[in-house]
């Protein structure tokens, strides 16, 4: 039986995930919590050559469901190798995205339809399912400009056009209304204080800090 507590951040490119993820990890740990953290795709050998194949930074020609069952293979591995061990020790796991990101950018945005790729990803899972899951929410240009002010190269799914993106952006507004016993929806586009304040006040109500 699961014992540890599994937190996932969602949200389209520019969000700020990165940011609130190394927050609150270090705050958990400080709190005493022993803390897993984990990306996908990548996260352990075989996920991160699998991540390296879909993120390159020139237009990869994959098709839509090759790029599907990459992403659903290294979740498999990352949930056998890292995710499941660490909750059954008790140990809290923070994931930058999981099945959620694959239902939106594969499912909804690019048209393989949401509840077939979720029951693919359930099954790379084992049923596996976040406690509970922070969508940092931001506009299409407004993530474009800050990963423009990164000055790091864009990968390919980044490098897609506006009209995939305000999808994604949809997809997910969708997907949170339909499991708000486990989103927490953000707005991305708050202080990086403000927006850290908020997911402690609801981190609070699971693990009694």
């Amino acid at each position: 039986m699961k014992k540890g507590l599994f937190i996932t951040f969602e949200g389209p490119d520019g969000s700020g995930k990165t940011t609130q993820i190394k927050l609150l990890a270090d705050y958990l740990r400080q709190k005493g919590f022993d803390v897993v953290l984990t990306v996908e795709p990548g996260g352990t050998e075989v996920g991160q050559k699998i991540r390296d194949i879909l993120l390159a930074g020139e237009k990869v020609n994959i098709s839509a469901w090759a790029e599907t069952f990459l992403f659903l293979a290294s979740r498999a591995e990352l949930v056998s190798k890292v995710i499941k061990p660490a909750l059954e020790e008790g140990k809290v796991v923070i994931c930058d995205r999981f099945f959620d990101s694959t239902v939106v950018y594969q499912g909804i945005a690019r048209g393989l339809g949401d509840k077939k790729i979720l029951e693919l990803s359930l099954v790379a899972t084992g049923g596996l399912v976040p406690d509970m899951t922070f969508l940092l929410m931001i506009k299409v240009g407004r993530g474009d400009k800050r990963i423009k002010g990164t000055n790091r190269k864009r990968d390919r799914i980044e490098l897609e056009e506006d009209d995939f993106k305000q999808k994604i952006y949809s997809g997910y507004l969708n997907i949170a209304s339909k499991n708000k016993g486990r989103f927490v929806v953000i707005d991305g586009e708050k202080s990086i204080k403000d927006i850290f304040e908020e997911i402690k006040s609801k981190i609070y109500t699971v693990l009694k800090i």
